[in-house]
């Protein structure tokens, strides 16, 4: 049975095939700029929720999988964009969200969220057990992470059975998956998965899958996750070089329904991103890049704010984020090292973006609410957009856009998504600045 997802494993596409975007964002502006962006397209929009924003018990965002596949398709319906169009994934399915529990117990509310994921119309599912449980000892081998993964595997294919779609899941596997949201840590360079480690993993998931008697399933993985020495830190982008993956990339040469997935793209320079889908990473992941975006557009707008609205009567919105995060620090506090100078920076313009866990909160939400109204009524003089949104500028100038602050915001978040378009139908002359 096809999947939307599929032509984009398929191998016949010329010597520069497809990719697609992966937005993995629970934001609706992200989302709502993500469905703008590709209205005029024909292709499916694929959108994912990480375990730790949407899980069973609600995750960071208060959404479970059913809320959050409905918060996506009210703003399709809002914004016209065909929801038979949207394709819902799981990222990082698996025991990330109970690491600090024995692993049986971790796995039993595994089973539940891949259920909850499935049972909710999710497709696409990233099963990902390459983290240790607080029993666990050492590090954790290709065949226990494969072991997991079968075992939520042969729950999804169940669960997949109960609600009529079976043979229209697609799963994407792994055991070097880079940590999500970026690195915690400094990082000046990183090796490549070498192409003897992709197949040991290979190997052992597909003996793990025939244990279970799921050899059946085998052709809906459609991805492998692998280090392509992509990543980004706090301060610092390790950008794609395709010298470092010759050998890798020929790990697939015997699996022809499979592509490489890349993680951790967000802030790559288009060229790179181009090059990596012309090498075989056809699934493109980004997320801190696209709330980062929104950051820089809110931040900058409340800057506007502050020149031409009555000071009583302004968001303050930088100010009131700062507060907010300061109040609840468990989401920056013990990723930002250094003096406090330095972690009040982080906490503003880190590329790592950990005020993204904070626009649920109801004081910056009101902030940004009364933000975009203040501007709404007073306009945005043109001069002071060029100041501080010279893109958008430019597209307010030609037509494309109009001035209205949201349209703004949703425009900023575009500007990196239609980055992201380009480097997946890409031209020869991105590919080659690459090599």
């Amino acid at each position: 049975m096809t999947h939307p997802l599929d032509i984009v494993v398929h191998r016949g596409g010329g010597p520069h095939p497809g990719g697609v975007t992966s937005v993995c964002s629970a934001h609706p502006l992200v989302i709502e700029a993500a469905l703008e962006q590709a209205k005029d397209g024909e292709h499916a929009v694929l959108i994912e929720a990480t375990s730790n924003q949407v899980d069973q018990f609600g995750g960071y965002t208060g959404m479970r999988p059913a809320d959050f596949r409905n918060l996506v398709e009210q703003i399709a319906h809002r914004v016209g964009f065909p929801v038979e169009r949207i394709v819902l994934g799981g990222d990082h399915l698996g025991p990330n969200r109970w690491r600090e529990l024995p692993a049986e117990v971790a796995m039993g509310h595994v089973d539940e969220l891949v259920r909850s994921y499935v049972a909710a119309g999710y497709t696409k599912l990233h099963l990902d057990c390459s983290y240790p449980c607080a029993d666990d000892e050492g590090p954790l081998t290709d065949d226990l992470v494969a072991a997991r993964a079968t075992r939520m595997l042969a729950v999804a294919e169940a669960e997949a059975a109960r609600v009529g779609l079976t043979g229209r899941l697609r799963y994407v596997i792994g055991t070097e998956v880079p940590t999500p949201g970026g690195a915690a840590h400094h990082i000046d360079e990183l090796a490549a998965t070498t192409a003897e480690h992709a197949r040991v993993t290979l190997d052992a998931h597909r003996k793990a899958f025939g244990r279970a008697g799921l050899d059946h399933v085998w052709p809906q993985v459609m991805a492998l996750v692998v280090q392509p020495g992509v990543e980004f830190d706090h301060w610092r982008v390790v950008d794609y070089h395709r010298e470092g993956t010759e050998d890798l990339r020929t790990a697939l040469d015997d699996e022809p329904t499979m592509t490489f997935e890349a993680h951790s793209t967000d802030y790559q320079n288009p060229a790179a991103l181009a090059t990596l889908v012309a090498d075989g990473w056809r699934v493109l992941k980004v997320g801190p890049g696209l709330t980062f975006a929104m950051r820089e557009a809110l931040f900058a707008l409340a800057a506007i704010e502050s020149e031409i609205v009555a000071p009583l009567e302004c968001s303050n919105l930088s100010a009131v984020v700062e507060r907010r995060m300061l109040a609840s620090p468990e989401h920056w506090e013990r990723y930002y090292p250094g003096s406090l100078q330095d972690r009040a920076i982080a906490r503003r313009y880190s590329y790592s973006d950990r005020v993204r866990y904070y626009w649920a909160d109801r004081e910056i939400d009101d902030a940004v609410s009364v933000l975009l109204k203040n501007l709404s009524a007073q306009g945005i003089p043109e001069p002071m957009l060029s100041a501080y949104l010279p893109e958008q500028y430019e597209r307010v100038r030609t037509g494309l856009i109009t001035a209205d602050p949201r349209a703004l915001v949703i425009d900023r978040i575009a500007g990196v998504l239609r980055i992201y378009a380009q480097a997946c139908a890409p031209h020869e002359s991105l590919v080659g600045a690459c090599r």
